[in-house]
């Protein structure tokens, strides 16, 4: 450890989980997971959370009832952030839609994406005056930070990916978000573009790695670290659980453990001061729960088998001093209590229960009612959540429910927009004869 400098500036942890988390593909969490999840986040010391889709209709209550608890102070001082495209369009409607204040912007910026995904439609000249653009609205409507995603930038050659930042940054972008779309990246390469990436923009840089070879965490931290040695901050997004796309992105718990303990990084100082260990247990079970997504057994940290000894020499030196086997203590992630499973009767709520069921679950959380009609409406949120989220409700949940009630209905309240085009069905039967009866009628019988 001789020898080592400590850095001036941080590594911080942007969480993505409520917006590429849920692209998980056949997976997604209720508009009130995502809520308590960015609470959690929030006390997790988590510096950002890119909480969703600003220019999605199903997200603009969503949105606007998240901006709310921050401004009451219930999640702070973690930033909330929205995902939308590199169009000018986009952020009008961003801006139209919600009261967002802090905006990431994506186009792709490899040739396979130009050509593959573009098809003719944009040159790299178009794609960045349409980003260019895009973020000079976004400047002159008031947006207080703005990340421009360079999708595929892995896969971007380095003279275009620096002009793309460059005109990024003197259209006044604050960030450059550097994505490993496929996770093609590895450690030593990464290390390196993101050094020649830093010194020619002088810009702080994100790391948004995906797992596709099983190194996004690595990647994440040896890119970040490439940042920080150039002056920059760096700021590493991660999902909880590893969830996302294909093989999932970068785990958040994996992350915040190498940045405390991987050789020469603590040392060094990087990483940020307000992150707190002790709620990683609490983040990782809830979003399990919440995805319907089991923590595998060797999960770093969170997994049943993280800290498990089995073999006689390994039992052995654990016993006698836990440092001979272990690499962090249990305590450290918020471990160590115990899970009591009810086995005799069991009272649960659902989208049918009664007054009294409901009354008896919310005694277990010392939670009192000022009379029975508020209890009442409480209970009817209750069953509007369990509809929404087709599973029961757990205390995190139950407890939001009932201090936050105002909140609650903005989240379990959905508009789809107004459909003024009828355009009627064609049923075609086995044999592919066709029926064009009228969509209305077809409903009413």
């Amino acid at each position: 450890m001789d020898g080592l400098i400590k850095m001036d500036n941080k590594i911080r942890i942007i969480d993505v989980t409520n917006r590429d988390g849920v692209q998980t593909s056949r997976l997604g969490l209720a508009k009130l997971e995502k809520t308590v999840l960015n609470i959690l986040l929030n006390k997790m010391g988590i510096f950002q959370s890119e909480f969703g889709f600003p220019t999605t209709h199903h997200e603009t209550n969503y949105i606007n009832a998240n901006l709310e608890l921050a401004k009451m102070g219930i999640i702070k001082p973690m930033i909330l952030e929205g995902w939308i495209r590199a169009v000018k369009e986009d952020v009008e409607k961003a801006i139209e839609l919600t009261r967002i204040e802090h905006l990431n912007l994506s186009i792709s910026t490899s040739n396979q994406m130009i050509e593959g995904k573009f098809q003719g439609r944009k040159t790299k000249d178009d794609v960045i005056q349409g980003m260019v653009e895009a973020v000079r609205r976004a400047r002159d409507l008031g947006i207080k930070t703005i990340g421009v995603n360079a999708e595929d930038a892995s896969r971007t050659d380095m003279d275009f990916l620096i002009k793309f930042s460059l005109a990024a940054k003197k259209a006044g972008a604050d960030r450059i978000r550097y994505c490993d779309t496929l996770g093609y990246e590895t450690p030593f390469r990464i290390h390196f573009r993101l050094k020649d990436l830093t010194k020619a923009v002088n810009l702080p840089i994100e790391l948004h790695c995906h797992n596709d070879l099983g190194m996004a965490v690595a990647n994440s931290i040896m890119g970040a670290k490439g940042v920080i040695e150039e002056g920059q901050d760096a700021y590493i997004n991660t999902t909880v659980n590893s969830m996302g796309e294909r093989a999932g992105n970068c785990d958040l718990v994996s992350t915040a453990l190498a940045l405390k303990y991987g050789a020469e990084i603590e040392e060094l100082g990087m990483a940020d001061s307000n992150l707190r260990l002790d709620k990683a247990w609490q983040v990782a079970k809830y979003a399990s729960y919440a995805f319907k997504v089991p923590i595998p057994v060797n999960q770093p940290g969170v997994g049943d088998n993280a800290f498990a000894h089995e073999s006689g020499i390994h039992a052995d030196g654990v016993l006698k001093n836990r440092e001979n086997y272990e690499l962090y203590d249990y305590k450290e992630l918020g471990r160590g209590e115990q899970i009591l499973v009810e086995t005799g009767r069991l009272i649960t709520t659902g989208e049918y229960s009664g007054i009294s069921s409901f009354q008896h679950v919310f005694k277990n959380f010392n939670l009192t009612f000022k009379n029975e009609d508020e209890a009442r409406q409480i209970l009817e949120l209750i069953r509007y959540a369990n509809v929404q989220k087709q599973k029961p409700l757990v205390k995190e949940e139950f407890i939001f429910i009932a201090k936050y009630p105002k909140i609650a209905e903005l989240l379990l309240t959905m508009s789809p927009p107004k459909i003024t085009i009828f355009q009627p069905l064609i049923f075609k039967d086995e044999n592919g004869s066709s029926d064009s009866g009228n969509l209305e009628k077809k409903q009413l019988n």
